[in-house]
C-alpha cells in the first residue's frame, strides 16, 4: 500500500490559487485514475479536477469553499502500488520557483514576494494599479491558506483605504495620518477598533421586492468590470456599415456549407475574419499597457463574448486566428462556444486573448458600450442587422435602396489609442465587411 498526495494542478501562467466549488469524492470512496474528483474555480473558468491515480480516498485536505494554493497537495489517495511508484505518479508543482517580471508601483518601485510571505501575481498587480508599497502590502491580514493575501484581503484594503483608513498587521483600523502630530513632527497613530467586528447597518426595502444573491461568477464579472473602468480611461467610437453582400452571401451558402463542412457558419467568424484583418493594419489596437510600456502583440489571440445558461457571460479565445481560414474559424467559434454552453470550457480556453469581440446584436441591440477586457486595450462590439433603406450614391445618380444595415462600436483605452486611431480603425473593420466579396468562395 501506497499513499499519494493529489495536487492542486496548475490551471495557467498567471493563476496562483483556485476555490474548491465540489467534492464528487468522500473519504473512503474509490476513485478510477483520470476520474473527476472534484471540482474547482478560479477567476477566469470553473473546471474539474481528475484524479492521477486509482485507489481510495483517504483523506480530504480541504473544505469547499476554501482557497488553494497551486501546488498544495488537496487530498491524499491510498494505492495498492508499491512506495517506489508513489514518486512517479505524484505531481510535483513549485509555483513560486516560476520566475516572472514583477508589477511595478506608482513610485517605480518593483513588487516582488518577500522571503516569508508569498503574494500570488493578481494581488500583487492590484497592489502596483493602486500604489499600494511592499510595506503596505505587509499590513494587510491574509485570509488565505497560511495567512496568504487574497484578492478579497486587498479589495477590503482599498475600500478602507478610500475612505481615510488603513489596516494594521493585526487587523486593527488605524485612524487617518491627518488627525494629527506629535510636538517633535511625528505622526499620532491612534488604534481602533478591528474592522472584523464592525458591522453595517441594515437596510431595509419598502415595497414588494424580491432579494437575490450575486453567484461567484457575477461576483468576478462585477469586480473584472469595475477594475477596468478604473485602469482604463474609456472611449466609445461609433459607425455603421452596410452588411447586405455579407448576409446574401451567408444565406446562399450556408446549406452547402454545412453539407460539406459539417458546421454551421453563423456571422461571427466572417466578423473575427474582418477584424484580423485590419488588427495588421494597425497592430496598436492589439497591445496591453504595463506600467509607461506599452506591449505590442504578435500573436492576434480573439476572444469572443459568450452567454452562459445562467445569463453570465465568459470569454473563450480563438488563438492565433489570423492562421486560420473561413472553415478554421467557422470550426473554433462553434466548438468554442458549445463548451461554453455546457460548462466545458477548460482553464486555457479562456487565456492568452489579445483583442475581443462581443456581438450584442445577438440579444436584438442595435450598439453598445462595451467595457475593455483588461488587460487589454479595446473591444468591438457589433449590433442587430437590420433592413433600412438607405441612400445609394451611384455613377446615375443618387436612389434609395433597402439594405442590410448594421452599428458597430469600438470601446479603447484612451491612454494609448487616440481617437483617430480607434475611429480609423473600426471605419477600416466596417469597410471591410461592407466590401464582402459575393463571388467568393469558402
Amino acid at each position: 500500500m501506497a499513499i499519494v498526495d493529489m495536487i492542486m494542478p496548475k490551471m495557467g501562467e498567471s493563476i496562483m490559487e483556485a476555490t474548491i466549488l465540489k467534492w464528487h469524492k468522500q473519504p473512503g470512496d474509490t476513485v478510477k485514475e483520470d476520474e473527476t474528483v472534484l471540482e474547482i474555480a478560479t477567476d477566469k473558468v470553473d473546471t474539474e479536477v481528475p484524479s492521477t491515480t486509482a485507489g481510495t480516498i483517504e483523506e480530504i485536505l480541504f473544505k469547499v469553499n476554501d482557497v488553494v494554493p497551486v501546488g498544495s497537495a488537496i487530498a491524499r489517495i491510498r494505492t495498492s502500488a508499491s512506495e517506489s511508484s508513489q514518486s512517479i505518479t505524484q505531481p510535483v508543482i513549485t509555483p513560486v520557483q516560476e520566475k516572472k517580471e514583477m508589477p511595478t508601483s506608482n513610485n517605480g518601485k518593483q513588487l516582488t514576494s518577500t522571503n516569508t510571505r508569498f503574494y500570488s501575481p493578481l494581488v500583487l498587480n492590484i497592489a502596483a494599479n493602486e500604489g499600494i508599497s511592499m510595506s503596505d502590502l505587509e499590513k494587510i491580514p491574509g485570509t488565505g491558506n497560511e495567512g496568504r493575501v487574497t484578492k478579497q484581503d486587498i479589495m477590503q484594503y482599498i475600500s478602507g483605504r478610500s475612505e481615510g483608513q488603513e489596516t494594521s498587521d493585526k487587523g486593527q483600523v488605524i485612524s487617518d495620518k491627518n488627525q494629527g502630530t506629535s510636538n517633535k513632527g511625528q505622526e499620532v497613530t491612534v488604534i481602533s477598533r478591528p474592522t472584523i467586528i464592525e458591522q453595517q447597518p441594515t437596510i431595509s426595502y419598502s415595497g414588494n421586492v424580491e432579494i437575490i444573491e450575486m453567484d461567484r461568477m457575477r461576483k468576478l464579472i462585477a469586480n473584472h468590470m469595475v477594475n477596468s473602468k478604473h485602469t482604463s480611461a474609456h472611449v466609445t467610437s461609433f459607425t455603421e456599415s452596410d452588411v447586405t453582400n455579407l448576409v446574401l452571401w451567408r444565406d446562399k451558402v450556408k446549406k452547402e456549407f454545412e453539407k460539406r463542412e459539417g458546421a454551421k457558419i453563423t456571422f461571427t467568424p466572417l466578423f473575427i475574419e474582418a477584424i484580423v484583418r485590419c488588427i495588421k493594419k494597425y497592430p496598436l489596437i492589439n497591445s496591453s499597457v504595463d506600467g509607461e510600456k506599452i506591449i505590442i502583440k504578435k500573436d492576434i489571440h480573439i476572444g469572443m463574448a459568450t452567454a452562459l445558461p445562467s445569463g453570465n457571460l465568459i470569454v473563450p479565445v480563438i488563438k492565433n486566428a489570423d492562421q486560420l481560414n473561413l472553415v478554421g474559424l467557422t470550426k473554433q467559434v462553434n466548438n468554442l462556444a458549445d463548451n461554453a454552453r455546457n460548462n466545458k470550457l477548460k482553464p486555457e480556453d479562456t487565456q492568452g486573448g489579445t483583442f475581443t469581440f462581443t456581438n450584442v446584436g445577438t440579444f436584438g441591440s442595435l450598439m453598445g458600450t462595451p467595457i475593455i477586457n483588461q488587460p487589454q486595450v479595446a473591444i468591438l462590439a457589433i449590433g442587430a442587422i437590420k433592413k433600412r433603406p438607405v441612400v445609394i450614391e451611384t455613377s446615375q445618380g443618387d436612389s434609395i435602396a433597402i439594405r442590410h444595415m448594421m452599428y458597430l462600436s469600438l470601446s479603447y483605452d484612451h491612454r494609448i489609442i487616440d481617437g483617430s486611431l480607434g475611429a480609423t480603425f473600426l471605419t477600416a473593420v466596417a469597410n471591410e465587411l461592407q466590401n464582402f466579396n459575393p463571388e467568393r468562395d469558402f
